[in-house]
């Protein structure tokens, strides 16, 4: 009886793991004909719209995973694309007649603070939304002028930024007490300007004269440039019609022309007609804007020590033709002391090995 009861239980336990070996065959292979049965036509638009978004998740989960592709594969719009194009040849925004006041008690850093914003180090500027069509160094013979500089700087920033130029200010102070140099001091500028930016244009500009019409376009033109036609001081006239003094402009080309400025006219007066000269011998003539364009007013002061009239000067304005090939930028000699970079201008001293006397 037991023997029979043994076989029994051991011939269900047998058939009951045949069925269960049994059925999980078949749950593993209906399982993989459910997954891999085409979908019915009468789900078709669901199935086929759930296999693509299946598709689209997985492709973007790859995308995620691998930045590098995905930076290099996305392109931006064209209609997002800044297109920068040249400045207009005549700048929008200039306004004409200007009031000029030099009475005013302003100080360097509120006039950092007021015309400074738009600078960038070293008195340099370009126009935001434009190429601008010059590219000038604005170079200003300089000693012991802080206060008229104070005034240059409020008034000329903004005229030259409306004039659209790509443009930079370099203050070329004469080291030591020795006698005044201006023209080789100008030269100086020319050469420190270069190291910096490639200018195409040069304004060489007194410090103590401002524009009062800021369509006197701080610029270089087919010939060269005499921009301060009509001061204050002379009643808003020419003084003679050879006069080249306060403010010019003379492209790179032109200035090399006539082998830059004398560096032999030590002391006030004479330089100026020099450059004339040196312009007229080598084929090339003056441009001036009309007398109300080329309007200035100058900061009234007192002739600076050491820089007193030169009686030697005038004498050798008759040796012009026969020096300016030998006397200019091709013999200039001084030494860098000091470069110093402000908002609102780069300031050299140099040592240009000034006689005492």
């Amino acid at each position: 009886m037991l023997r029979k009861l043994f076989n029994f239980l051991a011939l269900f336990i047998f058939l009951s793991l045949a069925c269960l070996v049994v059925l999980l065959f078949y749950s593993k292979y209906s399982t993989l004909a459910l997954l891999t049965k085409p979908y019915g036509k009468a789900n078709g638009n669901y199935a086929f719209s759930w296999m693509i978004k299946e598709r689209i998740e997985e492709l973007w989960k790859m995308k995620s995973k691998d930045p590098e592709a995905n930076q290099e594969g996305t392109e931006i719009p064209e209609t997002t694309k800044k297109i920068v194009v040249p400045c207009p040849d005549n700048p929008p925004d200039l306004v004409g007649p200007l009031k000029v006041e030099f009475n005013s008690k302003w100080t360097m850093d509120g006039v950092k603070q007021e015309v400074g914003a738009p600078l960038q180090e070293g008195g340099r500027y370009m126009p935001p939304d434009c190429i601008s069509r010059h590219k000038v160094a604005i170079i200003i013979p300089f000693r012991n002028r802080h206060e008229h500089l104070k005034h240059w700087l409020y008034y000329m920033h903004p005229i030259l930024i409306r004039q659209q130029l790509d443009y930079g200010v370099y203050v070329i102070n004469q080291d030591g007490d020795g006698i005044f140099n201006r023209a080789k001091l100008m030269n100086a500028g020319y050469v420190e300007a270069l190291k910096e930016y490639d200018y195409e244009c040069f304004v060489f500009s007194d410090v103590d004269l401002v524009p009062i019409n800021d369509r006197n376009l701080y610029r270089c033109f087919d010939q060269p440039r005499h921009l301060a036609v009509a001061m204050d001081k002379f009643n808003y006239a020419l003084p003679y019609n050879t006069y080249f003094g306060g403010v010019s402009s003379l492209s790179k080309s032109q200035y090399l022309k006539i082998n830059g400025f004398p560096n032999t006219y030590w002391g006030w007066g004479g330089e100026d007609d020099d450059i004339y000269r040196r312009v007229t011998y080598r084929g090339m003539s003056i441009s001036r804007p009309d007398s109300m364009t080329g309007r200035y007013k100058m900061i009234k002061h007192v002739r600076d020590l050491h820089n007193e009239p030169n009686p030697k000067n005038p004498g050798k304005l008759g040796q012009t033709r026969w020096t300016m090939d030998k006397d200019g930028i091709n013999s200039l000699k001084y030494t860098v002391k000091e470069v110093v970079k402000d908002k609102l201008y780069t300031f050299i001293t140099v040592d240009i090995e000034a006689p005492t006397r």
